[in-house]
């Protein structure tokens, strides 16, 4: 496995399949194909996996060769483990997708073709450790998803799908001339290289050296350039204020796009604080004053997004709402940990706090996928109503359905025994010695996602059956194995979560040991 560029062909393999694809002008031999594909994908994660050494939390499965050396750029790719867990998760959703995709007829090649550039997008994001070979990818998952809105979305997906580009490019040209002035400073796009430099002081004094814009000395213009790496990631998560695309485009996108842009593409923003920010700039904004700053902003999109989340009345913005609050967690961790402090005890509460983003980010992509899968069944058979308020006493007519989404809305509420539970304990017990006052604002957002999420339950499944649905049918054969699969999978790591926590853990160890100041 070693010896195998398994990396390489996990990303050239969706993308190559996917110029195939496009060129199938048969609908059903298209989605064999793409489907195909993405079986061979799940299966060389899943290899790639059970190769991976779980007692060491260094780059594996390396990658580099020299490809432009004259601007510092390789082809470098490698994994720990929680670039080794969003491989995994990539190539659980991607099949998941398509095998709800049958409602696509129209433009059926092109459709497919574009769920595997996105897939590539995704993997390339997710193990490129150079600026110039990660941005390409970074980007490609951009454009893939604009037209998969903007070709197959409902009736308003022209402003969503412009929205959602304008948000997104916006953020990418923040950080690409972040990266260029990081690069004129210090001549390397090695995310590895400029990590040293960050930890060590040198990349600031590069920058401080060779910019200097109008006077400003060191620590004003660290800040500046990490504020437009950060923006490049807070759009992409989001972090609030910058979340305003993301509802519009998560009710308006297919449902098999939403639970690719929910499941997978909202994991490049967090990833990127973890693997590029906080080595990076994390003695910048560890600082006091930006700490707090950063760590306010979460609270607010973790109580806010719950909030709105309850105001919804339409069930896919009620749960893109859900999907901010939940990365929100991620967020509180990701900037507690930079917390100025080297006592042995945070050591281990920042592992708790990082060891919960990653299973989140996981566990989160998992359940939220699986929810906008069953809202689209009930979209489905009712003839695109969605409506909080349209349904009520399913579970009489279709109580399959009703019990198999109920278990994945518990998992979304965190409910002990199921997978969304461990991901939020481990953050809150690692984040509350570390910034007391941010972790018991944002219990307050748990607190709300129980009232919405249980209001779904009791205004959707429970009460009177309106009679407009008597007549509802519930979940096919196929559809039943479908949602069998991600459901196992929530008891699985709900009851066993060391199944994933003893490969990212070293991962996480490494991470904390990196990041002492």
């Amino acid at each position: 496995m070693n010896q195998l560029p398994i990396l390489t062909i996990l990303t050239l393999l969706p993308l190559l399949g996917g110029f195939i694809v496009v060129g199938i002008q048969d609908k059903r031999i298209a989605r064999c194909f793409a489907l195909g594909l993405s079986y061979l994908s799940l299966a060389l994660a899943l290899a790639l996996w059970k190769s991976f050494d779980a007692t060491n939390g260094a780059l594996q499965f390396v990658e580099k060769h020299e490809w432009i050396p004259t601007l510092g750029v390789q082809y470098f790719v490698g994994v720990d483990g929680l670039g080794l867990l969003m491989v995994l998760l990539t190539s659980i959703v991607v099949p998941m997708a398509l095998l709800v995709s049958d409602r696509i007829t129209d433009r059926v090649s092109l459709y497919h073709g574009l769920i595997l550039f996105l897939q590539a997008g995704l993997i390339g994001a997710f193990t490129a450790l150079n600026f110039f070979h990660w941005f390409i990818f970074w980007e490609l998952s951009l454009i893939p998803a604009f037209f998969l809105v903007r070709l197959w979305g409902g009736a308003n997906r022209a402003p969503a799908a412009t929205q959602f580009f304008i948000y997104t490019i916006v953020g990418s040209v923040a950080m690409l001339l972040s990266f260029l002035a990081i690069f004129h400073a210090a001549g390397k796009m090695d995310f590895i290289e400029l990590a040293e430099m960050g930890r060590n002081g040198s990349l600031a004094g590069a920058l401080s050296t060779n910019l200097g814009w109008y006077g400003l000395n060191s620590k004003p213009l660290v800040l500046i350039i990490a504020g437009g790496v950060l923006l490049g990631f807070a759009v992409k998560v989001p972090l609030m204020p910058f979340h305003t695309w993301l509802p519009s485009t998560y009710a308006e996108a297919p449902t098999p796009v939403t639970m690719l842009l929910t499941g997978v593409m909202s994991k490049m923003g967090v990833y990127g604080f973890i693997r590029v920010l906080l080595p990076l700039f994390g003695l910048q904004i560890g600082g006091e004053r930006a700490q707090a700053v950063l760590l306010t902003l979460v609270v607010i999109t973790i109580v806010f997004s719950a909030c709105a989340a309850f105001a919804q009345k339409d069930l896919k913005r009620i749960l893109a709402y859900s999907s901010i609050n939940h990365l929100g967690y991620c967020l509180l961790a990701v900037f507690a940990v930079v917390k100025f402090t080297n006592a042995p005890e945070f050591g281990t509460e920042k592992a708790a706090a990082l060891n919960g983003v990653f299973l989140q980010m996981f566990n989160h992509g998992l359940t939220a996928a699986t929810l906008f899968m069953f809202v689209g069944f009930i979209e489905q058979r009712s003839g695109g109503v969605r409506g909080l308020n349209d349904f009520g006493g399913l579970r009489k007519t279709i109580p399959v359905f009703c019990g198999l989404m109920g278990i994945a809305l518990f998992s979304s509420l965190g409910l002990p025994g199921l997978n969304g539970f461990i991901g939020e304990f481990l953050i809150f017990k690692g984040v509350f010695p570390l910034t007391p006052w941010a972790a018991g604002l944002s219990v307050i957002g748990i607190l709300v996602t129980a009232i919405f999420i249980l209001t779904i339950i009791q205004r959707v499944f429970a009460g009177p059956l309106n009679e407009k649905w008597a007549k509802l049918p519930d979940l096919t054969l196929r559809e039943r194995v479908l949602v069998a699969i991600p459901i196992a999978l929530m008891f699985v790591l709900g009851l066993w979560p060391r199944l994933v926590l003893d490969v990212i853990n070293s991962t996480a160890v490494r991470m904390v040991e990196q990041l002492k100041f």
